[in-house]
């Protein structure tokens, strides 16, 4: 069946049901862009409805992960990560239709991806006796994407940043789960792991695409990230040097990130 990258865009932002949400996509095509559209909240199931991100429970302790209640709870909350990225990823297909027909398409391979990482962390949720939507979610990705003015500020934003955090994130749960004697758990990440490998380098790609080719890597990225997101929020507990070269970043830009400092709020700037 043939969708358009709209159509399927939509489906995904517009529909209450995670079966849809995750229906993989059929034949796309991109004959119909449409006007830009940017919706305020995509519709989920009442369960599944964005809470503030303080009343949402904090990633389980890897200390706590011998407990299969904690690593269940740990799925949850990242299940929920990769639904958001899914929807930011329809949200930008939307809001910005004027993107490169090259940029559009590869994004909707990505977003596939993104729909059979929620699909893993859902199955290891049922293995583990907790279902989706038992806990609190929060809409943290979400709303930042709600900032994104242009491409550039998409890139430097979500590739770039969020899942470049994944690249040590997705190792250290690998890591943290075989502590716990689960390989379930650890293969969901190992997968996760190898697939963010290749978002970022996207992401990377296209940044230096459509920058001004007067500016460096480093000046594009950090020029388009909306504050609270800064350049020390694209690393995790551990950095590891690694993926980040294998997704075709400088070694420069890779030092820049791991010496990353916290930047103070700039002046006028509200609530993050």
């Amino acid at each position: 069946m043939t969708e358009t990258l709209r159509a399927f865009a939509l489906r995904i932002l517009e529909s209450a049901d995670l079966g849809e949400k995750l229906r993989p996509a059929g034949q796309l095509v991109d004959t119909d862009p449409g006007p830009a559209f940017r919706p305020l909240l995509p519709a989920r199931p009442a369960h599944l409805e964005f809470c503030g991100q303080r009343e949402s429970p904090p990633i389980p302790h890897q200390n706590t992960l011998a407990d299969p209640a904690r690593r269940a709870a740990a799925h949850h909350i990242m299940a929920n990560h990769e639904l958001q990225a899914l929807e930011v990823m329809a949200f930008v297909l939307v809001a910005f239709p004027e993107a490169p027909p090259e940029f559009r398409v590869g994004l909707a391979r990505i977003m596939a991806d993104e729909q059979r990482h929620t699909k893993m962390h859902l199955a290891r949720l049922d293995e583990l006796g907790l279902k989706f939507g038992a806990m609190l979610v929060n809409g943290y990705f979400w709303r930042k994407a709600q900032t994104f003015e242009t491409l550039l500020q998409y890139l430097a934003g979500l590739p770039l940043t969020f899942e470049g955090c994944n690249l040590d994130h997705t190792l250290d749960f690998e890591g943290w789960f075989l502590e716990a004697g689960d390989e379930k758990s650890a293969a969901v990440m190992r997968a996760i792991h190898r697939d963010e490998i290749l978002h970022v380098a996207f992401g990377w790609e296209w940044l230096r695409k459509l920058k001004p080719p007067e500016q460096s890597d480093w000046e594009a990225y950090q020029s388009n990230l909306k504050w609270p997101l800064q350049p020390v929020k694209s690393r995790g507990k551990q950095f590891y040097r690694e993926p980040r070269l294998a997704a075709g970043l400088s070694a420069d830009f890779v030092d820049k990130i791991e010496h990353a400092e916290v930047q103070p709020k700039p002046d006028g700037i509200g609530p993050s």
